[in-house]
């Protein structure tokens, strides 16, 4: 859920777009316990078997289709596996609102006028003990069918990765199956306060919730007639909005259909709970549970733990938290050691985009990896659109070179625009090279967003918001993936020769990736050496080098849309001495397509490299010694 602070975002932007090309020194990728490369494959869960091409904006499930639990058969899940993945992340599992008919089986309806499109925002949560009943066959059975996904995923070497939203839930929470003796959010607060520290809710006591003023011609459900779309809900005394507004009749642009969960904090910004001693940020997770055990914790710690547990117990393998930085870290070290005590291996991602929280939420919070989003996915996106500089993304390296495992690297999400959309780059080749870097930069994990590998352009207009981003709101169907569902065939028999050569990229680079050693190994950065010493070297270019024990790989990416280029690449006295190689001729051979071959010239402890680069094209060059 793409609601980065803008004075974030804008500040950090600036500094790290005006990094100067300053040498990188090598740096040591600390690897921790991890052997290999991890690469996640998010799934917009409700999207992935939906064969319907209707894509009528605002659309019924009638209409316009919608996919289910059982449309990740084994082929399905074995492509994706096939493809070079090793977790895949379930998007918009737990049950959220949605506006459909669901009374028959005990779902009471949601209101139109506080829920964003038709099939609804999945990061607004209405019963954490369930799954959405749009994804079951059998509505009844709906949890029964996920737990049956998960096990399918895990035959087929998957782990499973699902949502938790701890900043906010839908405002209507109502869990239909809770575990015995557990009560929903808010049952208990005492509503006549503003703040008590164990409320689950802040209140605006006396008054009631107003429905925001639509702006911009909007209408719920494009104007269709509904029984509950009459500009009024039921919310009295009025909580505050999920994005911290506390106004009873929130903004057309705040997160008016979700309510914020307390987390132990006055208005006034009062800690009620114990904060972690000094030091304690180097300390394991086994100790941060330890330090919990005899503390007294906010309700709203329990409760999300419990629901994190919960899940935990039913095989998931861990979870992607949303706009985490929103919540104290303090809980996530409550949570998160928890978490781990029952599963160590558990993958804990986390949305944060305040580059000056990372550590926190790594070292005190006990987060496995964070999106690097505002210094690698912006400055590539900059490379990638023409405005932008090479230049820039070594230095991002040197700047968290402590912490890049834990920095998890992607071009696509699904809230950030398609790469082949207009408003992004407007053609999906030009990730080829961005992916490349990417991939192998750093030991961090992997993410690809579904249809990302077929050059997907979210141009569909869906309904709520605006195309350029795969709709998260509607029913809508994908159609380059949908050309390689082929009628759930999951074989790419509908695909265009086009979609069929990306996705072929995609797999020879994801595959290499999760297999190698050198990409878990040592990094050093080429690029500003060769800035200064190569002829016809430039900023469309970026080089560097991995290496361990047994693979040396020196990696260049050309990023220019339109232009070869040919230049005689350097590599430094010092890295031919750690390779350990003599004056001579070596070869090399691309990782990749296994079809270029470049002699390695070794000439007095100096390597050079004669290369030609076709746009956008990149290769990964294992030295033969």
């Amino acid at each position: 859920m793409k609601r980065i602070q803008a004075y974030s975002l804008a500040l950090v932007l600036s500094i790290v777009m005006g990094c100067t090309s300053e040498k990188v020194s090598e740096k040591k990728m600390k690897s921790t316990t991890v052997k290999k490369k991890t690469v996640v494959y998010q799934v917009f869960t409700r999207l992935f078997g939906n064969t319907n091409t209707t894509n009528k904006p605002w659309g019924t499930i009638e209409e316009n289709g919608v996919g289910k639990f059982n449309d990740f058969t084994d082929k399905a899940l074995t492509e994706i596996k096939d493809l070079g993945v090793t977790h895949i992340w379930y998007t918009g599992v737990p049950h959220h609102d949605v506006i459909r008919d669901y009374t028959k089986f005990g779902i009471s309806n949601d209101d139109p006028d506080v829920v964003k499109g038709r099939a609804g925002s999945p990061y607004a949560v209405k019963d954490y003990y369930n799954v959405n009943p749009d994804l079951a066959v059998n509505v009844e059975n709906r949890l029964q069918e996920f737990e049956a996904l998960i096990e399918r995923s895990h035959k087929n070497g998957l782990k499973v990765i699902i949502d938790i939203v701890p900043n906010h839930v839908a405002r209507n929470y109502q869990s239909l199956t809770n575990p015995k003796g557990t009560k929903d959010f808010g049952a208990e607060d005492d509503k006549n306060v503003v703040y008590n520290v164990d409320n689950n809710f802040y209140y605006t006591p006396n008054e009631a919730f107003q429905v925001p003023d639509f702006l911009n011609d909007y209408k719920p459900l494009g104007g269709e007639k509904n029984p509950l779309s009459d500009k009024f809900f039921d919310e009295n005394p009025a909580k505050w909005t999920g994005n911290g507004s506390r106004s009873v009749k929130p903004s057309f642009y705040d997160w008016y259909e979700t309510v914020k969960v307390n987390y132990g904090i006055s208005p006034e910004g009062k800690k009620d709970f114990d904060e972690l001693p000094e030091g304690f940020d180097n300390e394991n997770y086994k100790k941060h549970f330890e330090f919990w055990k005899d503390k007294k914790v906010p309700n709203s710690w329990i409760k999300f733990r419990d629901i994190a547990l919960y899940w935990i117990d039913k095989g998931v393998d861990g979870f992607r938290y949303d706009m985490a930085e929103m919540v104290p870290v303090e809980f996530w070290s409550y949570m998160n050691s928890s978490i781990k005590m029952k599963n160590p291996d558990a993958f804990l991602l986390a949305e944060v985009y305040q580059p000056h929280l990372y550590r926190d939420y790594i070292k005190k919070g006990k987060m496995d990896y964070l999106y690097d989003k505002v210094a690698l996915y912006d400055t590539i996106k900059h490379v990638m659109q023409g405005h932008g500089l090479t230049d820039n993304i070594p230095q991002i390296q040197e700047d968290l070179k402590d912490i890049e495992h834990h920095m998890l690297h992607f071009l696509e999400n699904h809230d950030e625009q398609r790469i082949a959309s207009p408003e992004f780059a407007g053609n999906s080749l030009k990730g080829k090279p961005a992916m490349v870097v990417s991939t192998t930069i750093s030991t961090s994990p992997t993410m690809i967003y579904f249809g990302q590998e077929f050059g997907e352009d979210g141009s569909e207009n869906a309904g709520f918001g605006t195309p350029s981003r795969t709709s998260i709101f509607d029913y809508v169907g994908v159609p380059s993936h949908q050309r390689w569902v082929n009628n759930k065939q999951f074989d790419g028999g509908q695909s265009t020769t086009d979609e069929l050569n990306l996705r072929d990229f995609y797999k020879r680079l994801l595959n290499f990736t999760i297999k190698s050693d050198a990409l878990m190994g040592n990094y050093q950065d080429i690029h500003q050496y060769n800035r200064e010493k190569t002829l016809n070297y430039n900023t469309k270019v970026l080089s560097f080098v991995r290496w361990s024990e047994n693979e040396k790989l020196i990696i260049v990416s050309n990023f220019d849309a339109n232009d070869h280029h040919r230049f005689v690449l350097e590599i430094p006295s010092d890295i031919i001495k750690k390779w350990n190689l003599n004056d001579g001729d070596y070869d090399t051979l691309d990782q990749l397509y296994n079809k270029e071959s470049f002699k390695l010239n070794v000439i007095e402890g100096k390597g050079f490299i004669t290369l030609k680069l076709s746009p956008l094209e990149s290769f990964i060059l294992k030295v033969k010694s």
